[in-house]
């Protein structure tokens, strides 16, 4: 039977840089606030015309380069990412047409902060059933061009940053190396605690002047609540992949988790007993980049040296729907 083993890793953000002290300028908050409360000093965001699926495209030139591969040895395109270049069609046949790849199916997943962790079980799975043999898997995000940049908006404002993150899975015979197991959950009861309520096909048109005059075209979000399960479902996701394989938390030697806030990462670790140099966090330079934190991060992480060949290395996210999941590894 057929492994997934991912052999490229590549990361990608815009160059303006917005620090907290900018955000003063738009808004009543302050840096000591902001880095209080969620870790975050600079985050990324594009400039005017910057697409997602270039975003993505720079992202995934770099992790087949790592490869050694060529655009043309992928067969398979998974794109995760919230939003698209425009309404529709997805930012995955966009990547595709930049790539000069006609016929390469492409898939977009819109699972938010969960969605690289989707994308990757999704590509799993079409490897080891040998549908495919070289599969793009890309999380990228424009969140700047979404939010209110307001007193009124700061509690979401200050959150959000903007990149993008690929990886290259490909097909091996390896038995002790690659994706180990994946699982993945939903729960649309929390839906609205979490979202973006309009634009919506509930409406005619979908969105309006009046709509446009309002906070409700804007993400919201119950922090504490989301907090609460956040901190309860991450800690369960990685015991669930660990119950699964036969290992145990001390075996892990990296923990990649999808970057909200500083605060949860920190709970979550305390919660798992994980030690702090066994976690990577790197939110305070991006801030939340959604789908394309996971990728930024395990790039990171790779040129820095912290994942070494061998390494046992666990993914997690949770986020809007609420959805969350786990991926475990063998590097």
């Amino acid at each position: 039977m057929l492994n997934s083993k991912i052999i490229g890793v590549g990361h990608y953000v815009p160059e303006r840089v917005i620090t907290n002290h900018d955000l003063e300028q738009w808004m009543d908050t302050s840096d000591e606030w902001i880095r209080e409360r969620t870790g975050i000093i600079t985050r990324h965001w594009v400039k005017e015309g910057d697409t997602v699926s270039g975003l993505g495209l720079e992202a995934a030139k770099k992790a087949l380069d790592h490869a050694g591969l060529k655009a043309e040895d992928i067969d398979f395109i998974i794109f995760a990412s919230m939003a698209s270049d425009h309404d529709f069609p997805g930012a995955g046949c966009f990547l595709q047409e930049k790539m000069g790849l006609p016929g390469v199916p492409s898939m977009d997943i819109r699972n938010a902060c969960t969605g690289f962790i989707y994308a990757l079980s999704t590509a799993d799975k079409f490897i080891k059933t040998g549908t495919y043999k070289n599969i793009l898997v890309v999380g990228a995000e424009i969140q700047s061009t979404g939010l209110d940049l307001s007193t009124r908006g700061r509690d979401m404002a200050v959150l959000f940053g903007d990149g993008a993150g690929a990886v290259v899975v490909t097909a091996t015979e390896e038995k002790d190396k690659g994706i180990l197991t994946t699982h993945l959950h939903a729960d649309g009861r929390f839906a609205k605690k979490l979202w973006c309520e309009w634009p919506s096909v509930t409406h005619h048109p979908r969105i309006t002047k009046e709509m446009c005059e309002t906070d409700r075209i804007y993400p919201k979000m119950e922090g504490r609540f989301v907090f609460k399960y956040a901190v309860t479902y991450f800690p369960q996701v990685v015991q669930e992949a660990l119950e699964a394989t036969g290992y145990s938390v001390e075996d892990i030697d990296l923990f990649i988790p999808h970057q909200a806030n500083q605060r949860i990462t920190e709970a979550v670790a305390q919660r798992l007993g994980l030690p702090w140099e066994k976690v990577v966090s790197n939110i305070h330079k991006y801030g939340n980049t959604t789908a394309a934190s996971i990728p930024i991060a395990m790039s990171e992480a790779f040129q820095e040296g912290r994942i070494k060949d061998g390494d046992l290395v666990c993914l997690a996210a949770f986020g809007a729907g609420f959805t969350w999941g786990s991926v475990l590894m063998r590097w």
